[in-house]
């Protein structure tokens, strides 16, 4: 598998635009990503109670499985305007639709930027038809500017592999700074792909790649209402088609959907709000609680590995999500005890003596005790600008989970005070 350049237009048969329409200050703020031919089509959305219109129309769109394009715009996310709000987002599919010559269920929408405000639906209607005539199969900077609201740089990523003898390509952006913690994806994330893949088996890929990826990321602790993360496979690469999970083709695709994924994913907790530095929490060997294990045995029923990893991620969420944890980051401050204390809330039981604590490649906590460790030294590591944290809980046939999160600096509380106004 090699990175290549185009992201979202590397695979055969994707073309896109990226648009400055006037929602946003200055920026590009409307795109649309659009597959030649027919697609099959995946999506994984937010679990937050609170949705917006986009993410309840694509749900109800993707019950088909198939695809032909995204509308996408930023800097206003379309979220809790009543009615209207509903409104809008069907007309924003409309009129994508009548610009591309497609069906209106064959178009998922997204949108991303400050809750409770109405789309500026004339703009939206100019930047559609804007983006309809400028579509290339180039490289896509453009789109990932377009769906950026607080991100510092674009994300995006593209890789080829061989399946079935065929050179097969897969894409991707997305976008994502603050108010992460997706529970499904991440704020938003487009992918593409000319492999051939039936949908059923698409939707549970990105359904545990996701699991984790973009749901083992967290800047803030907080879900969107928009979040989401949609993928079209066109089958333009001519393969054979992809009708199993369990196929060595089904294992490399998903191989390479994991790394494109995961990439995206560190790169949106890299680029946390007024972040200074990249952040992994692992924490190893949790075991399964017993009371959970022997009533899973008791009904005959496995404990699925996602459940499995479910104690461990806790834990490491728990971990990265601490403000007291993220605020001793940004200082270079080696306090251990913050890791511990997180760790003792996260709901799994644990022996604190036996809890080994590495940070930035120093062991600083084991035997129920401090290390003799140089705290200059330890200090000066946590300066890098990746920086690991590894939580040894030691109990027999455990579990291992990584989350990746960032500092809180300053800059964090300047940002989300002035977001709105």
């Amino acid at each position: 598998m090699d990175i290549i350049p185009g992201g979202i237009v590397a695979p055969q048969g994707f073309k896109t635009a990226g648009v400055y329409c006037g929602i946003k200050r200055k920026r590009n703020d409307l795109a649309l990503i659009v597959s030649d031919v027919e697609a099959a089509a995946a999506g994984v959305f937010t679990t937050n109670v609170v949705k917006a219109p986009c993410v309840v129309s694509n749900q109800a769109y993707l019950e088909e499985g198939l695809a032909r394009a995204i509308v996408v715009n930023s800097g206003n996310a379309n979220a809790c305007n009543g009615d209207q709000g509903f409104t809008d987002a069907v007309a924003m599919v409309q009129h994508a639709a009548e610009a591309l010559g497609v069906p209106m269920r064959r178009v998922l929408s997204a949108s991303t930027g400050v809750i409770g405000h109405k789309l500026p639906m004339e703009k939206i209607i100019a930047g559609i038809v804007d983006a309809a005539g400028k579509l290339h199969g180039e490289e896509c900077d453009d789109t990932a500017q377009a769906i950026m609201t607080t991100d510092t740089f674009p994300k995006q990523v593209a890789v080829e592999f061989t399946l079935d003898g065929k050179t097969v390509r897969l894409g991707a952006i997305a976008k994502g700074s603050g108010m992460i913690a997706p529970n499904m994806a991440t704020m938003l994330g487009f992918i593409t792909t000319d492999a051939a893949i039936e949908q059923p088996v698409l939707q549970e890929m990105l359904r545990r790649v996701a699991w984790y990826t973009f749901n083992s990321i967290t800047v803030d602790g907080d879900t969107s209402t928009n979040d989401m993360t949609l993928v079209l496979a066109n089958g333009l690469a001519g393969n054979k088609i992809i009708d199993s999970l369990e196929s060595a083709d089904a294992r490399e695709f998903e191989k390479a959907l994991f790394s494109v994924c995961l990439h995206l994913a560190k790169e949106i907790a890299r680029d946390g709000e007024g972040a200074t530095k990249l952040v992994e929490v692992t924490v190893q060997n949790v075991a399964v609680p017993e009371h959970i294990a022997s009533a899973f045995a008791a009904n005959g029923r496995e404990i699925s590995p996602e459940h499995r990893a479910g104690f461990p991620r806790s834990v490491a969420k728990t971990i990265a999500n601490s403000p007291l944890v993220k605020t001793a980051l940004f200082g270079n401050d080696p306090n251990w005890g913050r890791i511990l204390a997180a760790a003792g809330r996260a709901g799994v039981n644990f022996e604190p003596e036996k809890v080994e604590i590495a940070l930035a490649g120093t062991t600083v906590y084991r035997d129920g005790m401090p290390t003799d460790f140089n705290g200059y030294v330890v200090s000066e590591a946590m300066k890098a600008k990746e920086v690991q944290i590894l939580v040894d809980f030691h109990q027999a046939g455990g579990e291992t989970a990584t989350v990746w999160t960032c500092d809180f600096s300053y800059d964090y509380v300047k940002i989300n005070a002035e977001y709105h106004t």
